[in-house]
């Protein structure tokens, strides 16, 4: 491209030398040769009026009073009747140029120059013209060198630029040109490839989310397994019946763990696309502390619920039990001793509170823990944070309301249609 920019500058830069120099030639030649005519004919007249003067007044009329009032080395020819004609001055030999005038005195002044002097002097007329075409064409090789690097090199930039954008490298450049067409490509592609990092962080964030969310569900799946192994080869019409409710609640769970997932890909599209509803919370919690109930038992631990009962909120079920199972699951591995979920109402918000008598949150963390990759324990930092966005997906929030013993409280909307 930079060689197509160079020849077709050139080209046009020639065409315009070709036109205007021919034609400045074809003047200047015409000029120059008018110009010598006229200057033999002022010649032979201004002759004329010197010879008349002398004759008038008496004066000799020589070949020595004539040439001190000639310049250059013109032929000239004076006739005066009666006298001998006065001639001086080389003649040429070549074609000349010619002027004769006569006087009133019946003298007659005949001026010859030759055209070899006119045409020398068209001739270094025609070098400087051609001297300064050729300066013009260097000066235009110059420019369109300049001009094309100016041009090629920012294209060659954008193509680097759209080649990393599309081996996925989304990070935007900022480059800019000077050129308004060069810099609106650069705007697009730098608009582009902010929009390519948000969706690859997106994908990154779906992919870390998911991995986070569902090993919850399903460890608390694992667990029931194993309890329905367990009480699976005893003849006790007791054990069976155990056995059925585990495997019940087995299959909430996985139905959980479909919702879960259901619900990732819904956020990963759209995070403010909720489906809240009005829903009884004291069902998510029974299901979570029974779902629980096993894997602290194992820990040699207790999970317990207090606080008032009956309360209905809107949102989303599936996405408030995953929020009070990662905070619980959080108590499980973090914490110590008994957890408590505790239910109240403060205005016209419920909330669910998650207490354990373990260590608490590092005061150097606080609601720091919130934030993805932040983990005090070596933990992946994404359980909390996932937690808030599905909480706030649904128009709740989930705080840390004090560090030691740790208290997360979950906040939800109160439904409109429950009597106080």
């Amino acid at each position: 491209m930079r060689r197509r920019l160079i020849q077709s500058t050139l080209a046009v830069v020639l065409v315009v030398l070709a036109v205007f120099g021919v034609s400045l030639v074809l003047v200047e030649s015409r000029t120059i040769e008018e110009s010598a005519e006229e200057s033999v004919r002022s010649e032979a007249v201004r002759l004329v009026s010197v010879v008349e003067s002398r004759l008038v007044n008496e004066e000799p009329v020589t070949e020595e009073t004539l040439r001190t009032t000639v310049e250059g080395d013109r032929y000239i020819r004076v006739e005066v009747p009666g006298r001998p004609p006065i001639v001086f001055g080389d003649k040429p030999e070549d074609d000349v140029i010619e002027a004769r005038q006569t006087g009133a005195q019946g003298e007659t002044v005949v001026v010859q120059q030759s055209e070899g002097a006119v045409r020398a002097e068209v001739g270094r007329t025609l070098l400087i013209i051609l001297a300064v075409t050729l300066l013009a064409i260097v000066a235009a090789a110059i420019l369109a060198v300049r001009q094309a690097h100016r041009v090629a090199a920012p294209l060659t930039d954008l193509a680097e630029t759209a080649e990393r954008l599309g081996s996925g490298d989304p990070r935007p450049r900022h480059r800019r040109y000077g050129v308004p067409e060069l810099d609106r490509v650069a705007d697009v592609l730098d608009a582009s490839a902010e929009r390519i990092g948000r969706m690859i962080t997106a994908e990154r964030r779906l992919a870390a989310d998911a991995s986070h969310q569902l090993r919850t569900p399903l460890t608390a799946l694992s667990m029931r397994l194993e309890e329905i192994i367990a009480t699976a080869d005893t003849d006790d019409p007791e054990e069976r019946v155990t056995v059925k409710e585990e495997a019940t609640i087995a299959l909430a769970q996985v139905e959980r763990l479909t919702d879960v997932v259901q619900r990732l890909l819904t956020n990963s599209r759209d995070p403010r696309s909720g489906s809240a509803v009005a829903f009884d919370l004291d069902e998510v919690v029974k299901q979570q502390t029974e779902e629980w109930k096993p894997a602290y038992r194992v820990d040699g631990r207790a999970i317990v619920r207090s606080g008032k009962t009956g309360l209905r909120v809107v949102g989303t079920p599936g996405a408030v039990a995953q929020v009070l199972a990662t905070c619980i699951e959080n108590a499980l591995m973090h914490g110590g001793g008994t957890v408590a979920l505790r239910t109240r109402v403060t205005g016209n918000q419920v909330v669910v509170e998650v207490t354990d008598e373990g260590p608490g949150v590092d005061p150097t963390l606080g609601s720091r823990v919130f934030e993805r990759t932040v983990s005090g324990h070596n933990s992946t930092g994404l359980g909390l944070a996932v937690a808030r966005d599905l909480a706030e997906a649904d128009g709740g929030r989930l705080e840390l309301l004090q560090l030691h013993p740790p208290v997360f409280a979950l906040f939800l909307s109160r439904d409109a249609d429950q009597p106080v």
